[in-house]
């Protein structure tokens, strides 16, 4: 029941070329930088993310995005990550871009086991009638687009069929976790980590503190520890370091 391992290398030392991964984080909040870090060191490459975004400020998963190791995203924000966006109108990235919320119940479904669901989002949009680049040619045209999803009536109103989401691996940080895999988040780390922790087969998650089992409060659980297979400890220095995305002051 001790998922505890001694280091992020040996945590992701079974992640290899092609993997897919769903990595928790919204903007730079709760992002599992160390285990990505640890992805970086080992070499591996042509990998599918899905995250809410692709990193930022040259940190997180824009490590490996700068790098050239990630080939295909599925997210909901490109934001101000410039060599993102060079990757994807060049035609080195395949992007599936999709709304917010869509993104988030498509991993909790995954992780839940449902194969698929109906939502309102997207109706009468590229998202439901295909057309949407995927890929560009590097030349200004489109090299491959979404396919049309089905679309059903429910009590006179119209739904797009989407799929859950499963992963070969989930990397996310939580603020606290036990030796059993049970973890806490906190604040708006908490948007897409448990979601991506019940996405992914192996689920590895980098904690701030590390509690012993039967210390944290049932009740404060977000995600249980059956949904965890290893947990890496941070040292203070790594759980200090947080980066901020725009610094706002008072006058």
């Amino acid at each position: 029941m001790d998922k505890v391992v001694g280091s992020a290398a040996e945590a992701v030392a079974d992640v290899g070329d092609g993997a897919s991964l769903a990595v928790g984080g919204f903007g730079l909040s709760g992002v599992p930088n160390i285990l990505i870090q640890a992805l970086y060191e080992r070499g591996v490459g042509d990998l599918a993310v899905v995250s809410n975004n692709c990193g930022a400020l040259e940190s997180g998963l824009a490590v490996l995005l700068a790098a050239g190791r990630i080939t295909r995203v599925t997210g909901s924000y490109i934001g101000a990550n410039k060599e993102f966006a060079r990757q994807y109108l060049a035609g080195e990235l395949e992007v599936e871009l999709i709304p917010q919320g869509t993104l988030a119940e498509r991993l909790r479904a995954g992780g839940a086991g449902i194969p698929a669901f109906y939502t309102p989002a997207g109706v009468g949009t590229q998202v439901a009638e295909g057309g949407l680049p995927w890929r560009y040619d590097g030349q200004g045209g489109v090299a491959l687009a979404s396919p049309p999803k089905e679309v059903r009536e429910f009590d006179g109103a119209e739904y797009v069929l989407e799929h859950g989401i499963r992963t070969d691996f989930a990397l996310v940080r939580a603020a606290k976790g036990d030796r059993h895999g049970n973890l806490v988040f906190n604040k708006s780390s908490r948007n897409f980590n448990p979601l991506a922790a019940m996405a992914g087969k192996v689920t590895i998650a980098e904690v701030e503190e590390l509690a012993e089992p039967g210390d944290l409060d049932p009740d404060a659980v977000h995600v249980p520890g059956i949904f965890v297979e290893r947990v890496v400890a941070l040292t203070p220095e790594q759980a200090a370091d947080k980066k901020i995305e725009q610094r706002t002051v008072r006058s």
